[in-house]
């Protein structure tokens, strides 16, 4: 991928110092008059080699940090319980926060971005989610739990909502792999969190605060790597504002297009802060993507704060369970790096959506039935079912044409998305108290995975939302 960007930044190079004044073609001996200008340009495309193979890095580390959060905390979920005094439906309303938090501060990103840049944002993202986990262990209260948790939360959603549309702006020759490379840093961050949180919680002496706690320490590489570009945005605004004799903190929410893209001719198109003019309420594809995000989250969200529980319930030791719940997770590291990229090759993404609802159909089949024994089979199925996920993101970079456009349906699809998961996790949590066991949480999973097809079916049509939203 790297030996792919270098060749593209050589090639831009080429295109700068080979016209001749006037526009005629080069005659091999470059004019002296047009030398400074060309030596001028140089510095600026090697800052530019260099942000985009430091935003590969910030775009992993970042998408590392994106579920520990919550995975960690599916892990622990029964010593959280005790340790706070939570009833199943309170922690089932625990469980129902994340969506919650994405879906009111998701749609707030694209005017962040806007205002302080993709980059700014992301990094703040980043510096919220590590307060969050490092400080809400040690609240000893559910408000004070909830309240930390929100401002991780609110951390990932931001960077939920813009990770597309930087994709799209930075690279859209490449959508399909980089999304891929995003999901697949995502999912190993879900099954590392899930698999180890029990094992670093008994090295640390027992204490679920300090299990929870250490995933505070991923966060604060991602800012690290983000700082950079933050800064970088900050001070190209300000040099700008300053050259058009404003002063530094004048105009600050105006547009940045270097911070986003490489150069104006990208094909990406608009920063992925842009102002936009689509209206999503008319596109119909925008509204089946907001349902089969919704629909996939809430597949989501009641796996990873439950599966672990229900397995534990079945007689599966809490060690064990985790690493149950962490194959599940694991699963979406190769398939989320081959999914994307299979899905950009085809006219239609519906038969990779029937595919993977038929996996979820089995394997909330086999928890129903045999929880305990076929406990590996349930989880590996349930992982590649899980896999709509970044599915869901794919589709988001393919059903609009430029970055602005990708970041008003991403923010769209997902705000909305996560409204209409919000209720899954919660009554998951209710059904288990009331009825004392899974039968009934399990039949609810497997009726909701049938709309989900049915809407990744429409959302997975060759149309964009630009067209729909002009008709």
């Amino acid at each position: 991928m790297m030996g792919g960007m270098a060749r593209e930044e050589t090639r831009t190079i080429s295109r700068t110092t080979s016209p001749s004044p006037g526009g005629a073609p080069a005659t091999g001996e470059p004019p002296a008059v047009e030398e400074p200008r060309v030596d001028a340009r140089v510095p600026r495309t090697s800052t530019r080699a260099w942000t985009r193979r430091l935003l590969v890095v910030g775009i992993v580390l970042a998408a590392l940090n994106l579920r520990p959060a919550i995975t960690s905390l599916g892990a622990l979920l029964e010593e959280v319980r005790d340790g706070l005094g939570m009833s199943g439906t309170v922690a089932g309303l625990l469980t129902s926060v994340p969506p919650l938090c994405f879906a009111v501060f998701g749609v707030t990103a694209p005017r962040l971005a806007r205002r302080f840049g993709a980059g700014a944002v992301v990094c703040a993202g980043m510096v919220a989610i590590g307060a969050g986990l490092l400080v809400r262990p040690y609240t000893h209260s559910t408000a004070g739990f909830v309240a930390a948790s929100a401002l991780a939360l609110m951390g990932i959603a931001v960077s939920n909502v813009l990770m597309p549309a930087i994709v799209k702006r930075w690279f859209p020759d490449r959508v399909g792999s980089m999304t891929g490379l995003y999901s697949m840093a995502l999912a190993l961050g879900t099954s590392i969190a899930a698999a180890a949180t029990v094992p670093v919680t008994e090295a640390l002496g027992g204490g679920w605060q300090s299990g929870l706690a250490i995933w505070a320490g991923l966060a604060a590489a991602a800012v690290l790597a983000w700082l950079p570009l933050a800064r970088e945005r900050g001070e190209r605004a300000t040099v700008r504002r300053t050259a058009r004799g404003g002063t530094p903190g004048a105009d600050a929410s105006a547009p940045d297009p270097d911070a986003s893209g490489p150069d104006a001719s990208d094909p990406g198109g608009s920063d992925p802060g842009a102002a936009g003019g689509l209206r999503m309420t008319r596109s119909r594809t925008a509204w089946a993507l907001a349902v089969f995000f919704g629909l996939q989250a809430t597949a989501a969200y009641i796996t990873m704060g439950w599966m672990a529980q229900i397995f534990r319930d079945a007689g599966v030791a809490a060690g064990a369970a985790g690493l149950l719940l962490a194959v599940t997770m694991a699963m979406g590291v190769p398939l989320a790096f081959v999914i994307p990229r299979v899905a950009t090759r085809l006219p239609h993404q519906g038969p990779i959506v029937i595919a993977l609802g038929v996996c979820g159909l089995v394997g909330y089949a086999g928890l129903y039935f045999a929880p305990a024994g076929g406990a590996l089979a349930w989880a590996l199925l349930l992982g590649v079912s899980n896999c709509a996920f970044p599915l869901a993101l794919t589709m988001v970079g393919m059903r609009a044409r430029t970055g602005a456009g990708v970041a008003q349906l991403s923010a769209f699809a997902q705000s909305t998305g996560y409204l209409i998961s919000i209720p899954g996790p919660l009554l998951v949590g209710v059904l288990y108290q009331h009825s004392g066991g899974w039968g009934l949480p399990l039949a609810l999973m497997a009726v909701l995975m049938v709309p989900q097809m049915a809407v990744g079916v429409l959302a997975g049509r060759d149309r964009t939302v630009e067209d729909e939203a002009a008709r």
